[in-house]
This record gives structure tokens, C-alpha cells and sequence, in this order.
């Protein structure tokens, strides 16, 4: 009998992720190294799972999520008004530059800057994919790598 992804296996997939126009949002295989993801630990949302369910390795599958089950909406209290001086001075602070910030507890967040206004900076910490459907492109590699 075939194996099937079940609840709460690691699965090896090579995924594409296509947004609304087509263009490649991600793409493992540009890479060549396959994507793991455990279902049931958080990482994906209870919809991507699904769609993971009883494939067997080899399956391929596309799939369109909204975007509320992909990386979720975006978010304005995650865009943030910083001041230019509570950066390094040496630290490049351009539109489009991803700068990490250290949480007080230790976690590390990246944050896109957004805009420059004089010496205000706009930082969005949504996720880049947040706010827009994604359409999966995948095939299985493996089950419990």
C-alpha cells in the first residue's frame, strides 16, 4: 500500500508559489532544495494542510488558497514609525532594504522599510506575502524525512 501524508507527518515537497498574475513568489525547485513542512505544528494554516492530505509521494497538485489562509491579511499594526536616529548610523536605510530587529526576548523579526520622510522611517513587519492569494504548485518528495 502507498504511503499517504497523514496528520502530523513531515512532508518533502518541491512547491511553487504563483501569485494572482502568475509570477513566482518562491520557488523551492529554482533552488533545488525541496521545502519540509510538519503538519499540525502552526507553520501551515489548517487549509494548506488539507490540501497536503492524502497525497502520496510523487503526487502533484496545484491549488489557489485566499489570503487569509495563506500568510494571512495585512495588517497596519504591523507597519511601525521609526525615527532615523534609533538606527546605526552606518546602517543603510533605503526603501525596500529588510532590516532584523532583535525582540526583547531574543527572537529575531525582519521588517521591510517601506518609505523615507526626512528622518522618519516607515517599517512594515507584515509578511511579503501577506494580503494576497497564493496558488501552490507542488509535487511530494517524501513522507517523515
Amino acid at each position: 500500500m502507498t504511503m499517504q501524508v497523514q496528520p502530523g507527518d513531515a512532508v518533502l515537497v518541491h512547491v511553487n508559489l504563483l501569485l494572482a498574475d502568475g509570477s513566482v513568489a518562491e520557488s523551492s525547485r529554482a533552488n533545488g532544495k525541496p521545502a519540509k513542512f510538519q503538519l499540525g505544528d502552526g507553520s501551515l494554516s489548517e487549509a494548506i494542510e488539507h490540501q497536503l492530505l492524502g497525497l502520496a509521494v510523487g503526487d502533484k497538485k496545484k491549488f489557489t488558497v485566499a489570503a487569509e489562509e495563506g500568510f494571512g491579511e495585512r495588517q497596519t499594526g504591523l507597519i511601525q514609525f521609526r525615527q532615523r536616529h534609533e538606527f546605526p548610523s552606518d546602517m543603510e536605510i533605503a526603501e525596500g532594504v529588510i532590516i532584523v530587529f532583535t525582540l526583547p526576548n531574543g527572537a529575531e523579526m525582519p521588517g521591510v522599510v517601506r518609505e523615507l520622510n526626512g528622518d522618519s522611517v516607515t517599517v512594515d513587519f507584515n509578511h511579503p506575502l501577506a494580503g494576497k492569494a497564493l496558488t501552490f504548485d507542488l509535487e511530494v518528495v517524501a513522507i517523515n524525512p
